[in-house]
């Protein structure tokens, strides 16, 4: 009898995808490897890249007293996020390409699989880097050059696990590179409060992927390879209260330096309680406890964004 990995590779679906996802039910067929290798059936980590984004273009707005986010610079990092995020999966998937073959979790993707060559990859790689390079062009200078800027994180972090035991924070370097993008396309310069922002999203995600990377620790630690996961081990609650903790007082003093006040106050009050519940209800011994409470970092990111422009268009409309 075939195993649940075998099938998942006969299919050609992957193992960590929510199941049904819009690619292997609707995309057309020859587009779905394509699709695979660049997320687009878990869109999660699309979601963690684009909320710093999507909140530094909200505190900006305030700190500038419009009423609403520029719905074009919006526009423009959901694009920009969906693409590069792609571009960076697969970047990291023809790095860990060897790694994968040996991992249950991954020996579904389409490199290992099979499903893709490592020259088709790397054509749709660069495909979706000149997408993503229409996109930052419509911006000012400033923030063009930061974007740019962000690649050098991006290519080195796939390689952090081999060395270091804390790749989550390189990783949350280039995932949260968007909360000074959003604040440069207003103002065309960076400032304290854009930075306090990216800081409190650097906690932020060391938090959410230690718990994802708890999936994988077993597997890891048989490679030898690393993670926050493995390094705090049996006092992960304890490091992820600390790194919830210090995202959302980062994550409110940036709000707080724009002005955002009474409606942010009370949406971080919620985020506040999010966090918590993730903690408590952890279990790092199971994957699938693991991956839910990963994914719900997607409400801890909108709870944020609409705290900001529910206040922000409240405070416009008192005016």
């Amino acid at each position: 009898m075939a195993t649940r990995h075998q099938t998942q590779q006969n299919s050609g679906t992957v193992a960590d995808a929510v199941r049904g996802n819009w690619v292997d039910t609707r995309a057309p067929v020859s587009t779905r490897p394509y699709l695979r290798l660049a997320r687009m059936d878990r869109p999660i980590g699309t979601w963690l890249l684009l909320w710093p984004c999507l909140w530094s273009a909200a505190i900006a707005a305030s700190a500038a007293g419009t009423t609403w986010p520029n719905w074009w610079h919006i526009f423009l990092f959901a694009v920009g996020a969906t693409v590069m995020r792609g571009a960076g999966c697969v970047f990291n998937d023809l790095v860990d390409r060897d790694y994968d073959a040996k991992v249950a979790r991954t020996i579904s993707r389409p490199i290992p699989s099979g499903q893709v060559t490592p020259r088709q990859a790397t054509v749709f790689m660069v495909a979706l880097c000149l997408i993503g390079l229409l996109v930052l062009l419509q911006f000012n200078w400033t923030t063009i050059g930061l974007g740019i800027a962000s690649l050098g994180i991006v290519a080195i972090y796939p390689f952090m696990k081999r060395f270091i035991n804390w790749p989550q924070l390189v990783l949350g370097l280039a995932f949260n590179w968007g909360a000074l993008l959003g604040w440069t396309t207003i103002f065309g310069n960076l400032g304290w409060t854009p930075v306090v922002l990216y800081l409190g999203g650097i906690a932020w995600t060391i938090a959410y992927d230690t718990i994802y990377a708890h999936q994988d620790k077993e597997d890891d630690a048989l490679l030898g390879l690393k993670s926050t996961a493995l390094h705090f081990g049996d006092k992960t609650p304890v490091y992820l209260t600390a790194f919830f903790a210090l995202a959302w007082c980062l994550i409110f003093a940036a709000g707080w330096m724009a002005d955002a006040r009474v409606l942010f106050a009370t949406g971080m009050a919620a985020v506040a309680l999010h966090m918590a519940w993730q903690v408590t209800t952890l279990d790092t011994s199971d994957p699938d406890n693991c991956i839910v409470r990963f994914r719900a970092n997607h409400t801890t990111g909108a709870l944020v964004f609409l705290a900001v422009v529910l206040d922000t268009a409240l405070r416009s409309a008192m005016a």
